[in-house]
């Protein structure tokens, strides 16, 4: 019964368009995420989080979605550096990475964008490090839970 309502909850939030499904398409999201995952989105609501799960659409392809998480927040600096993420000088705490994270940048985060990286941090080629900070006007969703597959379900 209580499964049933919760699909049917799904289903009546999407009529509203207050929610939407997407699939992972590639590995840039390991661990949390893996190719074939589904996941439900809620529209956003004010600024994002550092550690939420956004999807935005790609600045060059916008037949295209990209799902990553929030690293970086307006007004900060974020320096990927010798396999770690700074916010500001500081080492990120960063219980979403598994590995040490490849590649090199520096931004300034400007006020009303957010900086985005992947999990798979050296597998992740669509992010803030070759795009740059992203608007938060381009960020529509959260991810707020996986439901496919079944033994993987869980809230974000």
């Amino acid at each position: 019964m209580a499964a049933t309502a919760g699909v049917a909850m799904i289903g009546v939030a999407a009529i509203g368009g207050m929610s939407r499904r997407f699939t992972i398409v590639d590995a840039s999201m390991q661990p949390a995420f893996e190719p074939d995952d589904w996941v439900i989105a809620q529209r956003r609501r004010g600024v994002p989080s550092r550690g939420d799960v956004v999807v935005f659409t790609h600045p060059s392809y916008p037949d295209r979605f990209i799902v990553k998480r929030v690293i970086g927040l307006p007004g900060e600096r974020v320096t990927a550096s010798n396999g770690e993420i700074y916010i500001d000088g500081e080492v990120l705490a960063d219980p979403w990475c598994e590995g040490r994270m490849c590649g090199e940048s520096d931004d300034i985060v400007p006020e009303g964008m957010v900086w985005v990286l992947g999990d798979n941090r050296c597998g992740s080629s669509v992010d803030s490090r070759v795009l740059g900070p992203i608007p938060i006007a381009d960020v529509d969703w959260k991810v707020v839970a996986r439901y496919w597959p079944p033994s993987r379900a869980t809230r974000i």
